[in-house]
């Protein structure tokens, strides 16, 4: 009876046990998670990251997050990671286009400041070609390469010149009659002034070169005509005009007369002759004397050189 009566009692208790109300998966779930945070304690993760195998890292992250709590085991948790990773991936992916578009937009910064800086330097360099072309034009009109006179000077509307290495002969036509006290010559060192009185001067302005004042002197010819001999301080050049601002004559096409070179001493005329060949050369355009000789002194070097090399 014993045994009965236990089995009765057993089975009056389940019929109560039984109509008590299951919970829902929600419930389970929820009841679970609580579970969950309340028997795991919080806890630091740390784990090196090494850029070569990033799966490694991540591997260490969910066996961490799978010892530490049950979220791996809930039905969402893969749907939960994936969406994780989804907007991983896309925040990632939009601060690529964000730098790319940086990128770019420096890229166009640099190119607009280098098309910049280009058209700037076009324009300078414009400027600079025209200057020359300026400049060059101005000389050519000033000077126009004329070629010089038989006397290897000029002759101009009012008076003429003639030069060699030494002097330099001016003739000033005047009207006929003018006596030597009308006339107005004065020399300076660097300055000139050719002229009769109550006139203006025909000739006055800085010379090409300075002159030995007291080696110059002016007289007048058959009361026609003003002569004006200068000495030249520097007697190894050749003037290109008689005052500045003159027409210039091209000093290339000089031709001094022999009989006067054979005038000159052994040493100046040496040098006159040396002079004349480099300005034949310097026409030709071929090197002078002096760029002949360092060509010579070289080539000399560079064969001493090699035969040293291969000795």
């Amino acid at each position: 009876m014993a045994i009965i009566s236990d089995y009765q009692e057993e089975e009056e208790q389940r019929p109560s046990e039984a109509k008590k109300p299951k919970p829902s998966a929600s419930a389970a779930a929820s009841s679970a998670a609580s579970s969950s945070s309340s028997s795991f304690p919080a806890a630091e993760f740390s784990a090196r990251f090494d850029p070569s195998s990033p799966l490694g890292f991540i591997e260490k992250v969910f066996e961490f997050v799978a010892e530490r709590s049950d979220f791996l085991a809930q039905e969402t948790a893969e749907r939960d990671v994936a969406a994780v990773v989804r907007a991983a991936g896309e925040k990632q992916k939009q601060k690529a286009e964000r730098q790319a578009e940086r990128e770019k937009e420096k890229e166009r910064e640099r190119a607009r400041a280098e098309e910049a800086a280009a058209a700037a330097k076009k324009v300078e360099e414009e400027k600079k070609v025209q200057e020359v072309e300026m400049k060059d034009a101005e000389e050519e009109k000033k000077s126009g390469a004329i070629v010089p006179n038989k006397g290897n000077g000029l002759d101009l509307e009012n008076y003429s010149w003639t030069q060699t290495l030494q002097e330099v002969t001016i003739h000033v036509p005047v009207p006929k009659g003018t006596k030597g006290r009308f006339v107005v010559c004065d020399i300076k060192k660097n300055h000139l002034k050719v002229g009769l009185k109550g006139q203006p001067p025909v000739i006055e302005g800085e010379l090409f070169q300075t002159v030995k004042p007291d080696d110059c002197y002016w007289s007048l010819e058959d009361q026609s005509a003003i002569s004006v001999l200068l000495t030249k301080h520097n007697q190894m050049e050749w003037w290109k005009s008689l005052v500045k601002g003159d027409p210039e004559i091209d000093t290339q096409k000089v031709e001094p007369e022999n009989s006067k070179l054979s005038d000159l001493d052994p040493e100046t005329r040496q040098t006159v002759e040396k002079m004349m060949f480099d300005q034949r050369q310097k026409a030709m355009g071929l090197p002078s004397s002096d760029e002949m000789q360092k060509q010579e002194i070289l080539k000399k070097f560079m064969a001493e050189v090699d035969t040293y090399c291969f000795s």
